[in-house]
């Protein structure tokens, strides 16, 4: 057993006893790993250890310690989030900042036995998530989202994806960008979508990583979901869902939606064939953005011309 997990649970808990260590699978922008350790009482904890990668660090080298302060908020907020127990600062033991949270029992649902339950509870701990009192926020440094959408908006690539119409995205906003402040701006998730979401026995047991959390217009947060939940269970939930959140924040002005799905879209270009896919699914989600783009464009009213590859939609 590697020999920095026992100094790890040694800092948290001088009296604590490590019985075992393992890497949990499905983490992309973190290395995550569980270790299970008796306490002196006798009972057993698992918790789970947080390393941020290399990318996220650049972006924000703080990002540990401000992720621990916002897991601290969101649990004074009484959201559904991991307790955060312990930020191991010191690099004798990590040569960056790493974090400590609680182990969630549950699991990621694919194929949900109620959808209509599932959606509309994930609607609701967003409309909850977007409620946290902003006061609430200061200290932890939280990038604003409109100047991350506005630097992936004015570093083009030298070659833009046709297949995900990035350029006619990239056209339609960049004429109107910055959009007016439309929302007062909210505390984001910044990547809420079904596989950042923990189910036991069909109830949403926990939202989780919270690396991408940022502030800004919380149709930002929307835009995002309705186009994973399309790409996950198809337009009818995307549309119920949207429904869902509609409702639980009547007074949010909603004139700027299709933007903000178009800033949605635009996260995928030119890298969706690089997430590993299989075949069948990657054809699946690529129609489902082009059904996305066109009814963003056709709210708009914006003449839109389908990518000849994708004519079948569901």
């Amino acid at each position: 057993m590697d020999e920095k997990w026992t100094r790890l649970v040694h800092n948290m808990n001088p009296s604590a006893k490590l019985l075992r260590a393992w890497e949990l699978k499905g983490g992309i922008s973190a290395q995550v790993t569980a270790l299970e350790m008796e306490i002196p009482d006798g009972k057993k904890k698992i918790v789970v250890v947080r390393e941020h990668g290399q990318a996220d660090l650049k972006r924000n080298p703080q990002i540990a310690s401000d992720e621990f302060k916002l897991l601290q908020i969101l649990k004074s907020a009484d959201l559904p989030t991991p307790t955060p127990y312990h930020l191991e600062a010191s690099s004798e033991i990590f040569p960056t900042p790493c974090l400590v949270i609680e182990f969630i029992e549950g699991q990621t649902v694919t194929k949900p036995a109620d959808l209509s339950s599932y959606l509309k509870q994930a609607a609701e701990v967003l409309v909850r998530i977007h409620s946290v009192d902003a006061s609430r926020l200061a200290g932890t440094y939280l990038p604003k989202q409109e100047e991350a959408i506005t630097e992936k908006l004015y570093k083009r690539s030298a070659i833009l994806d046709k297949s995900l119409d990035e350029g006619l995205i990239r056209e339609v906003l960049e004429s109107v960008w910055p959009l007016r402040q439309a929302n007062a701006a909210s505390l984001l998730h910044g990547d809420f979508w079904p596989g950042n979401t923990m189910w036991k026995e069909e109830k949403l047991a926990a939202v989780i990583d919270w690396e991408d959390a940022a502030t800004g217009d919380p149709l930002s947060d929307l835009g995002n979901a309705r186009l994973e939940i399309l790409w996950a269970f198809g337009v009818e939930a995307m549309n119920d869902f949207t429904l869902c959140y509609q409702s639980g924040s009547k007074t949010l002005d909603y004139t700027q939606l299709p933007y903000w799905d178009l800033c949605a879209a635009l996260r995928p270009a030119s890298n969706l064939s690089d997430w590993g896919l299989e075949k069948s699914m990657e054809k699946t989600m690529r129609e489902r953005h082009s059904l996305f783009v066109m009814q963003a464009f056709e709210k708009l009213g914006i003449p839109y011309k389908r990518h000849a590859t994708y004519e079948s939609f569901e």
